[in-house]
């Protein structure tokens, strides 16, 4: 799944394709390094991250899924197109135009309409796990257990979409790695990733240039300060390596190329342990 942020504060590459045609240029690229989704998001969730209107968002959004329902993607496969909002409008204007996946960072909770609409329309959704919202998640979070926490929270948002009507072949959970999570609470999600894969649906996980990889990069060479974004690829391949082998299935990333590059190579060698997991991604 590679990442289009059409925003101008996301914390990896805020700005670099809030214009609509190097938003387009952006998918074109993350489709000819294998992605098989395209993630595309108008608000960003990054920590601390005020909200947008629904019109901002709106504006932002559709001029680039238009433009790559019109596109013709330099792949051999058209991909599939998941829209990353918590508002129903937007998601409603996006699956007109041609997406297939609705990626809600609250579950389902942040808009009464979003599980039927989801429902009304047959896309598949994306449930994560976020503990308050993106401008307090990270204020001293705290857990019981994390995975205990986070794996009953996905079990009950999963009962509440098939009780609203969505299939639960339709949906998609995601553990919401570093969203209201500390180094430690992320490291335990990943180390006990196939708790989360016992649902039975397929877990979403994005760790990709992460702070958590940026303090962990940093505490290993005694810095005071994370590592800047551009340098945490080797700490996102690691994760989405160890992720894979304890039962994820897809991966939410910027750097395509070099991260399924390492997932061919660990799938190969895990063998069998992996067939079912590392498989190409649902589609419309």
């Amino acid at each position: 799944m590679g990442v289009v942020n059409v925003t101008p504060d996301s914390f990896s590459d805020g700005g670099e394709f809030l214009d609509a045609r190097a938003a387009v240029a952006r998918a074109g690229a993350l489709v000819a390094e294998g992605a098989d989704i395209l993630d595309v998001g108008g608000e960003s969730t990054r920590p601390g991250a005020e909200p947008v209107t629904l019109a901002e968002e709106l504006r932002r959004v559709m001029p680039v899924l238009e433009a790559i329902a019109a596109s013709s993607l330099p792949h051999k496969r058209s991909p599939a197109v998941s829209i990353d909002t918590v508002k129903a409008p937007v998601a409603r204007a996006a699956i007109a135009a041609g997406v297939s996946i609705v990626n809600d960072v609250s579950a389902l909770r942040a808009d009464p309409h979003m599980a039927g609409l989801v429902a009304e329309h047959g896309v598949r959704c994306c449930l994560m796990h976020m503990l308050g919202e993106p401008r307090t998640m990270q204020r001293e979070p705290r857990y019981g257990d994390v995975v205990d926490d986070v794996k009953a929270f996905l079990e009950e948002r999963l009962r509440f979409a098939v009780d609203a009507g969505v299939p639960e072949e339709n949906v998609l959970l995601d553990p919401g790695i570093g969203f209201g999570k500390t180094v430690e609470h992320n490291l335990a999600l990943l180390d006990r990733l196939d708790e989360l894969a016992a649902l039975g649906r397929p877990v979403v996980i994005g760790t990709s240039r992460k702070s958590f990889i940026g303090w962990l990069l940093a505490r290993a060479v005694g810095e005071r300060e994370p590592v800047p974004a551009s340098e945490r690829l080797a700490g996102t391949i690691a994760t989405n390596v160890l992720a894979l082998e304890r039962g994820a299935s897809i991966f939410r990333v910027h750097d395509v190329a070099p991260v399924r590059g390492a997932l061919e190579i660990a799938a190969a060698t895990l063998g069998a342990r992996c067939r079912k997991t590392f498989r190409r991604s649902p589609r419309s």
